[in-house]
C-alpha cells in the first residue's frame, strides 16, 4: 500500500487494513506527524500516537493518562456498556486495577506455566493428529485457533461443549467491523452481556467450594485484603477468555504465515529449533513484532499535557498505535525484514507499562510447543488460496488461510 499524504490519510476506516497492515501510512504518520490528530467519523477525533518512544511513554504514565475514564477503545461505548466494562482489568486505573491485577498474575507464574507444559503438549498433539486428517483446511479456525481455545477453556474448567461458543463471542468483540464475524452494535452488546454472565454464573457455582480450575482459583482466593467477586470475575472472564483466544491465534496463523512466504526461514528454524532453542525464541518475538495481534488500545487523558511537543487537552483520547511502534526504525534496525534472528526486539505486541499482557507468557509457550510439535508431524505446508485478513481497525489477523499440509 502505498504511504498517502497526511491530508487524506485514514487510519480509522477498517477497510484500509483488508489488504494489508497499512505500515506505509504508519511511517508517514512517525516521519511527519508523530502525535497527529485524526477526525473520528461520529465527530471530534483522537491523537494518534506512532512513535515507539512516545507509545512507551503513554504506556508508563497511567495517571495522565487513564484507561478507566473512556475504555481502550477509540470509539466512545454507550455509557452503560461504559460501566460494565470498567470491571476488565484492562480498563481499570489504580488504585482498584493493583490487587485485581495481583489475583489474576499468581495465576500465571514460571511455576504455574511451567506444571502447565504437558498439558499444553497434550492438547496441541490431539489438534494437530486431528488435522492429519484433515490436510486441507482453513489454518487460522481449524488449527491454530483450537489451540488457545482449548488451553483457556481446559484452564478454566469450562465444560468442551461450550468452547465454540466462548471463542464465537470473542470473535464478535474483538472483530464486531468484519461482516463476516461481528454483527450489529446490538448483537455485540448481547454476545458481550452473554459471555459476562455465563463468567458470572461459572463463578457463583464455584464460590467457596475449592477447586484448582481458574475460575476456582481467583474466585476463593485473597490478595491484598482482596477477594474477587462474581461480579468483577464475570469481567474478568471475558476479558481472559477474549485475550486467550485472540491473541494466540494471531500469533501462530500470521508466524506461519510469514514463514510460508519465506521458505528458507521456515526450512531452517524445523531443522535448528531443537538444537538452538534460542532461535524458537527469537522466532516468536519477530513473529510477535510482525504481527502484533492487536493495532492500538486507547488512553484518555486526565489532566492538560504534552506529548512529543504536542499539546493534549484533558479529556483528549489518545491512541497507542502498537503497530506502528513495532516497526520504528529508531528502534528496529530493518523493520520491514521479518528477521527470525532479531536479538533487539523491544516490540509492544504485548502493550507496556501496568496493562502489560497478562498472558503474554502463556501464549510464547503455547506457539513455542505449536511449533515444535508441528514439525514433528508434518513436512510442510502451503497456501491453496489466498488468505483473507480481518477488516478491522484493531484486531490485526487473517480469518482464512487455506492451506495444504503435508505429514511425515
Amino acid at each position: 500500500m502505498n504511504a498517502k499524504t497526511l491530508e487524506n490519510l485514514d487510519i480509522y476506516d477498517p477497510d484500509n487494513y483488508v489488504d494489508a497492515v497499512p505500515l506505509a501510512d504508519f511511517k508517514t504518520l512517525r516521519d511527519k506527524a508523530p502525535v497527529y490528530w485524526h477526525s473520528h467519523p461520529d465527530g471530534g477525533g483522537y491523537w494518534v500516537i506512532s512513535r515507539h518512544q512516545d507509545v512507551m511513554k503513554v504506556s508508563r504514565d497511567n495517571k495522565t493518562f487513564s484507561a478507566e475514564r473512556g475504555f481502550v477503545l477509540v470509539d466512545d461505548l454507550p455509557p452503560e456498556i461504559l460501566e460494565q466494562v470498567k470491571g476488565q482489568l484492562l480498563g481499570m486505573d489504580p488504585p482498584k486495577h493493583g490487587p485485581l491485577r495481583r489475583s489474576v498474575i499468581t495465576r500465571f507464574t514460571s511455576k504455574m506455566l511451567a506444571e502447565l507444559e504437558p498439558k499444553v503438549r497434550d492438547i496441541t498433539r490431539t489438534i494437530l493428529l486431528a488435522a492429519l486428517k484433515k490436510p486441507e483446511c482453513n489454518f487460522v479456525y481449524d488449527v491454530a485457533g483450537e489451540l488457545p481455545t482449548s488451553v483457556i477453556g481446559s484452564m478454566m474448567g469450562v465444560p468442551q461443549d461450550m468452547w465454540h461458543q466462548l471463542r464465537e463471542w470473542s470473535d464478535m468483540q474483538t472483530s464486531a467491523s468484519d461482516p463476516d464475524i461481528g454483527g450489529t452494535p446490538e448483537e455485540v452488546q448481547a454476545a458481550s452481556i452473554e459471555m459476562g454472565t455465563y463468567g458470572y454464573l461459572l463463578a457463583a457455582e464455584r464460590k467457596d467450594k475449592g477447586g484448582d480450575d481458574l475460575i476456582s482459583l481467583l474466585v476463593n482466593v485473597e490478595v491484598d485484603g482482596h477477594q474477587v467477586s462474581e461480579m468483577e470475575f464475570a469481567s474478568l472472564f471475558v476479558q481472559i477468555t477474549v485475550a486467550g483466544n485472540e491473541t494466540t491465534r494471531a500469533l501462530i496463523s500470521g508466524g506461519m504465515y510469514e514463514l510460508i512466504q519465506r521458505p528458507e526461514l521456515y526450512r531452517e528454524l524445523e531443522a535448528k529449533h531443537l538444537d538452538k532453542p534460542e532461535l524458537m525464541k527469537s522466532a516468536i518475538e519477530e513473529m510477535l513484532r510482525w504481527t502484533c495481534p492487536l493495532h492500538y488500545f486507547r488512553r484518555t487523558a486526565t489532566c492538560d499535557t504534552e506529548i512529543g511537543g504536542q499539546q493534549i487537552k484533558e479529556n483528549d483520547k489518545v491512541v497507542m498505535l502498537y503497530s506502528s511502534a513495532n516497526f520504528d526504525d529508531t528502534v528496529f534496525e530493518n523493520p520491514q525484514v521479518f528477521d527470525i534472528h532479531r536479538s533487539h526486539n523491544p516490540h509492544m505486541a504485548f502493550g507496556h507499562g501496568i496493562h502489560l499482557c497478562l498472558g503474554a507468557n502463556l501464549a510464547r509457550m503455547e506457539t513455542r510447543i505449536f511449533f515444535e510439535e508441528f514439525f514433528k508431524l508434518f513436512s510442510g505446508v502451503e497456501l491453496t488460496g489466498k488468505a483473507v485478513r480481518i477488516r478491522s481497525n484493531m484486531a490485526n489477523g487473517f480469518k482464512e488461510m487455506p492451506v495444504k499440509l503435508y505429514p511425515r
